[in-house]
């Protein structure tokens, strides 16, 4: 039992015959058929036990800790992943997948091999807005914000004290370009550019922000859209 994207697509598409269920926000692959069980932040609690899963995968930053207690008071086994680089979580999924599935799957090790090569190029300063009302961005010590750093784009609230910090649009560090994800909230090219006075890049959110088999093409992806 998967509660949260990223890893739910993870172990389709390297056994899908072991997940019994899934969140509703699971939208990859395509053609998952499993049960559902609400999101990522509102699990069904008492279906999730009703399927008798051997062991629920989440991450501790999409999952609350309240709903991982309440499955773990009904016996149910819960692996939590945190992490917060490339490399932390190609390590985390070998570990998890190794455990689950009983193998390393060659995608894996695909995105470790596409992710090995240092960037080399010019680089820019970046504002990443994650939401609107209030305005929020990437700060420190996250996934997407190693993606980027990764792609030449450094994160002008790297160092903030918050991981996500809130801002407002007129009163910005100095900045190249803006990031924006079509989630968690769904920037496009209609809505968000409009508020800048930089460059605005509308990227994918899954390839920015899902750690899993979207790695592997997530590079090409997001380098011609940052282009």
């Amino acid at each position: 039992m998967s509660i949260v994207p990223s890893l739910t697509e993870s172990i389709a598409h390297t056994r899908r015959a072991l997940l019994t269920g899934a969140t509703d926000w699971c939208s990859h692959p395509h053609d998952l058929d499993v049960t559902r069980v609400r999101g990522t932040k509102n699990p069904d609690v008492e279906r999730i036990v009703g399927l008798r899963p051997d062991v629920v995968v989440a991450n501790a930053e999409e999952n609350r800790g309240v709903d991982l207690d309440a499955l773990r008071a009904h016996g149910i086994a819960v692996w939590v992943t945190t992490p917060t680089t490339v490399e932390e979580s190609l390590t985390s999924l070998e570990r998890m997948l190794s455990a689950i599935t009983g193998t390393t799957p060659a995608w894996l090790d695909r995105a470790r091999e596409v992710w090995s090569t240092p960037y080399e190029g010019p680089r820019r300063r970046a504002v990443v807005p994650i939401w609107r009302k209030p305005w929020m961005a990437l700060g420190r010590d996250t996934f997407a914000g190693d993606v980027l750093n990764r792609l030449g784009i450094d994160n002008v609230f790297a160092e903030s004290p918050e991981r996500y910090p809130r801002f407002t649009p007129a009163a910005l560090p100095p900045y190249d370009v803006v990031v924006l994800p079509d989630e968690p909230y769904a920037f496009s090219p209609d809505d968000g550019p409009e508020v800048f006075d930089r460059p605005a890049k509308c990227v994918s959110g899954r390839h920015l922000t899902w750690y899993g088999p979207s790695l592997v093409e997530a590079r090409a992806v997001l380098s011609g859209q940052l282009a």
